[in-house]
């Protein structure tokens, strides 16, 4: 069944992350040199503070041109407010969770600390996983 899958099973465990401090234009260049949409961002103990999107970083442009002072820190301009999932849920609840939202990924959290992320394509692939295992039982019952 597929919600005996869990996330731990398919979360991403390296990730870029991003620190509070980290200067706005270091955190784009790793975003791009990375071709990623977002990273975590964690304290000194690896726990989740926030979230850095590309969304997040043209807010800080654009808000540092009306301002004619760009640049900053991941901080300031990170998504503080974030949907995470836990490593026991299971792939049925995580699909329905980004069928109800915009996410294209979640980041894993065990007690505070970031342990990994899961994404949509992750999940495709536990599917996709799932369905070839139950093919081949099928086939060799034949």
């Amino acid at each position: 069944m597929l919600n005996s899958i869990k996330v731990r099973d398919y979360m991403t465990r390296h990730l870029v992350t991003f620190r509070a401090e980290t200067d706005l234009f270091t955190a784009i260049h790793r975003l791009l040199e990375h071709r990623i949409s977002g990273a975590p961002v964690v304290d000194d103990q690896g726990e989740l503070i926030g979230l850095l999107s590309e969304g997040d970083c043209l807010r800080g442009i654009l808000s540092g041109a009306y301002y004619e002072a760009i640049g900053g820190n991941v901080g300031t301009y990170m998504t503080k407010v974030v949907e995470t999932v836990s490593p026991e849920a299971d792939i049925i609840e995580v699909s329905e969770r980004f069928l109800r939202g915009r996410r294209r990924r979640m980041p894993v959290v065990e007690g505070n600390r970031l342990i990994g992320q899961i994404s949509r394509s992750d999940v495709l692939r536990a599917v996709k996983a799932f369905a070839q295992h139950e093919n081949n039982k099928t086939q060799e019952a034949s």
